[in-house]
């Protein structure tokens, strides 16, 4: 019996089991129908789609979870609420929700100090589209970030949100930009070798000072770099390697404006130079590239002569670089320098550090050949004269950069030229080199009005083609004309007869012209040259001249004195030989940034060749220049504003009598006659001093003209484009009434400023000079400034 109850009882568990567990769980609802609340832009059925809910299907929380997510990831809403409703033993679904504006215009407001546009690049919204507010306030505090890392510690960017109509909204971003935290003092903590004024100097972030450029501006981009870069860069020429700066803060008061920058830095132990090894070399011997090493003579097994040397960084990057560019320029540009820095300590404890150069030389290139794109009007001869390289030459880095230079002085592209282009050749071994240009506008019809040498205000009008038929030839005429002047020149040069390298200048002049500087009177000259240049013992930077010219001149009028000593009665011929050795290796032109120009000179007037006046001159001119840097361009060659070190020296000599041909004398002062000494006006420097009454309307005595003259320029400028240059210059010279009084210790000086650019006029010129050797008429100090206008070929 007992038997049958348990077998009874536990069916009926079996069959009631799944049962009762169901209802104790309870079975999902239904969805009858869904209803939507709250939208207006978007169709109930384009939400119901979004949420995934479908009725006639049951549904419990997850599912709901799942549709509020959806909804949400679509970003049209800024809220969503889901209710269950029951109506009789129907269920309905509520969809609340909150639609977001659409966004129909951003703007930013307030921003001076900054650039509107790096403001505006740190905001990521999209017009027309669902306002985000996550990237809204991504976009606040990125702008505010922007301000924070400039150094505007005290600025606030404010979010305003306007409603021009249901629906729709505006954003504004209100930025406060307050005033730029100025950093009062620099605090360095770790430093035992060198003072905080020290370390100071050699970083870009200083405390302001006394001096309105010592602002004292922070720029956290800037500190980074003096943190990584400079700072480390400074102490490894020192022979601290392993600097660090372990951390970096400011400490800022934004009410005051005012912030302390504190650095923490490692200073490290100060390693001198251990052994030197070079592996690797074939091309070059051992002791070719010992001579380069920048720490003194090496010994035997590589150790350095006499007590170890402090290591330095960038001496040593430098030399490595001298390898690699030595490598280069015998065609190993395949060529790898790897310099490698060995730590150790040794005797006493001392650190040291050995160095080694780790070569793989490769096989040498040669110039597979060389390829010229984009002359378009410009005949390929031209271009490739210019080219100091030729197919089956091994390449040479320095022969590269002076055929690019070489091509950009012709003047015919646009600037700056692209660099060439150095790609391996078919067999992997040689290379071939691309020049890219595109041409440029060359020649132009111009007109309008003039101001130069001495001769007034006038008019003109000239035509000049400086690549005549795209064969680099020169031509020119121009016609001046006005009240103190008319002057007609027609000219024609040939850099290349018949292809060759012989050049060839041909010109026809007739002048008349009124000088109202100084009262030199009328001189009315017709006449013509021709010079023919030829390369000097085969150099391509060298040229020798020859040259005869023949004029007839007529003077009127001028001053008392001038008349007596400087005119002939019926007129005066003048025939003249003359040579002239001209080195030219300047680079940049017009305005050089680089390279050097001598020029000696020697002219036969008169004697066996016959003409009024009998006399020999001598030329002599150098110019040098010296590249200081440059700022921008991405370290494209000739890009960005390039700054330049010059120094000009000139002097001259006549001997014999000159007759009546005094424009082949020397004055000097200013720049419309003569020879240019600025801060001083023209004729005012003579042999016999500085004369106060000299310039304007005021008669130049034939005191004011001597036999020889010593002329200097320093110079700092910047070639800002290949059409504008600015400078400071200090000016110095002197004229001296014969050649054996020629005195270089004995100079008139002056400084100042000025600006030069290329205009369709030809180049124009401002100078303001300061002359420091003025006086009064009395003969007292009386230094001053003088403003120079100039109009012409000032180069």
């Amino acid at each position: 019996m007992r038997r049958f109850l348990f077998l009874l009882t536990t069916g009926w568990l079996l069959q009631s089991g799944p049962a009762a567990l169901w209802a104790q769980e309870g079975s999902p609802p239904s969805v009858d129908s869904i209803r939507v609340e709250g939208n207006q832009r978007l169709t109930p059925s384009q939400i119901i789609g979004s949420s995934g809910v479908i009725v006639r299907q049951p549904i419990n929380y997850r599912d709901i979870q799942r549709a509020i997510t959806a909804l949400f990831r679509t970003g049209q809403f800024d809220d969503v609420q889901v209710e269950q409703r029951n109506v009789g033993r129907r269920l309905i679904l509520v969809i609340r929700v909150k639609e977001r504006p659409v966004l129909e215009r951003w703007a930013v407001r307030g921003v001076n100090r900054l650039s509107d546009g790096e403001v505006k690049g740190r905001v990521r919204l999209t017009e027309g589209r669902p306002l985000d507010r996550n990237a809204v306030e991504q976009a606040r505090a990125a702008i505010d970030s922007l301000y924070k890392h400039q150094g505007y510690y005290a600025s606030e960017v404010k979010v305003l949100q306007l409603t021009p109509q249901p629906g729709k909204a505006r954003i504004v971003f209100d930025i406060n930009e307050g005033e730029r935290v100025a950093i009062s003092q620099v605090r360095i903590d770790g430093n035992k070798h060198f003072s905080d004024k020290a370390v100071v100097k050699h970083m870009s972030t200083r405390p302001e000072g006394f001096w309105w450029f010592q602002k004292g501006e922070y720029d956290e981009r800037t500190v980074e770099q003096d943190v990584r870069e400079r700072l480390p860069g400074w102490y490894a020429d020192r022979g601290f390697v392993d600097f660090q700066v372990t951390e970096d803060s400011l400490i800022s008061d934004s009410t005051g404006g005012k912030a302390v920058l504190h650095l923490t830095v490692n200073e490290g132990q100060v390693y001198r130079v251990g052994t030197f090894d070079i592996q690797g070399n074939r091309r070059f011997s051992t002791e070719e590239l010992r001579a380069i090493y920048p720490f003194g003579p090496i010994g035997p097994g590589g150790t350095p002569v006499g007590d170890p040397r402090p290591f330095s960084r960038s001496s040593w990057n430098e030399a490595t670089e001298r390898v690699q560019k030595l490598y280069a320029n015998n065609g190993y540009i395949y060529a790898q320098v790897q310099p490698e820095e060995i730590r150790r300590t040794g005797l006493r404890d001392v650190p040291l550090v050995d160095l080694r150069w780790n070569i793989r030389e490769g096989s040498p290139a040669t110039i597979n050949k060389i390829e010229i794109v984009g002359n378009d009007v410009t005949h390929e001869r031209v271009i490739r004269e210019a080219i100091v390289m030729l197919p089956g030459d091994l390449f040479s880095q320095d022969r590269l950069i002076r055929s690019y230079q070489n091509v950009s002085n012709l003047g015919f592209f646009q600037q700056p030229l692209p660099p060439p282009d150095v790609k391996p050749a078919a067999n992997g071994v040689d290379v071939d080199v691309i020049f890219r240009v595109e041409e440029r506008r060359t020649g132009n019809i111009n007109f309008g009005a003039s101001l130069g040498q001495g001769t007034g205000v006038g008019g003109f009008l000239g035509l000049e083609e400086p690549n005549l038929f795209g064969r680099g030839k020169r031509g020119k005429l121009q016609w001046q004309f006005g009240k103190n002047i008319n002057d007609f020149t027609l000219s024609y040069t040939d850099p290349a007869i018949r292809e060759s390298r012989i050049s060839g200048t041909i010109s026809l002049f007739d002048s008349r012209a009124r000088y109202t500087i100084g009262d030199l009177g009328r001189r009315k000259q017709t006449g013509g040259s021709l010079q023919l240049g030829f390369p000097f013992l085969g150099s391509r930077y060298t040229r020798f001249f020859t040259s005869y010219s023949f004029q007839r001149i007529r003077y009127e009028e001028g001053s008392a004195d001038i008349r007596a000593r400087f005119r002939c009665p019926t007129g005066c011929t003048r025939s003249s030989v003359g040579t002239s050795v001209v080195r030219d290796t300047r680079v940049g032109l017009p305005f050089a940034t680089g390279g050097s120009m001598t020029n000696v000179s020697g002219e036969l007037n008169g004697g066996i060749l016959g003409g009024t006046g009998s006399y020999r001159k001598v030329d002599l001119e150098g110019r040098w220049y010296a590249p200081l840097g440059s700022l921008g361009g991405d370290e494209q060659l000739g890009a960005g504003v390039q700054f330049v070190l010059g120094l000009t020296a000139k002097s001259g000599f006549v001997f014999g009598d000159a007759g009546p041909f005094y424009h082949d004398l020397y004055a000097l002062g200013g720049v419309q006659y003569g020879v240019p000494l600025r801060g001083y006006d023209e004729f005012s420097i003579t042999p016999g001093g500085f004369d106060p009454s000299a310039g304007g309307n005021n008669a130049a005595s034939a005191e004011s003209f001597g036999k020889s003259y010593a002329a200097f320029t320093v110079e700092t400028g910047a070639r800002i484009s290949q059409s504008l240059y600015v400078s400071a210059f200090f000016d110095a010279g002197n004229v001296y009434r014969t050649a054996r009084q020629w005195d270089p210790t004995r100079l008139f000086r002056g400084a100042g400023f000025g600006a030069a650019v290329i205009s369709p006029l030809g180049p124009i010129g401002v100078d303001l000079g300061y002359g420091f050797d003025r006086v009064d008429n009395l003969g007292r100090p009386k230094p001053g400034w003088q403003l120079h206008f100039k109009l012409g070929n000032f180069f």
